[in-house]
């Protein structure tokens, strides 16, 4: 599925096919530094979750997001 990101997000790309493994880990990673509050709201946590090691966060985001996890669903 293709999907039209907004600019803030991605900036060098119209849109980004989800249906891509990597497109879609991307985009997650970029949702996590430069989203919106909406934007982070939509997310599938399970997903970050599963994909957080995989995402090469800054580390200081990258620690926010395992321990709001491990808290919220006792996994991260």
């Amino acid at each position: 599925m293709r999907s039209e990101i907004p600019r803030y997000i991605v900036w060098s790309a119209d849109d980004v096919d989800t249906d891509d493994p990597f497109q879609r880990r991307w985009l997650l990673r970029q949702i996590l530094i430069h989203g919106r509050a909406e934007d982070i709201h939509q997310l599938n946590l399970s997903e970050v979750s599963q994909e957080l090691e995989a995402l090469d966060l800054p580390p200081d985001l990258h620690q926010l997001w395992k321990s709001f996890l491990e808290s919220r669903h006792g996994d991260g």
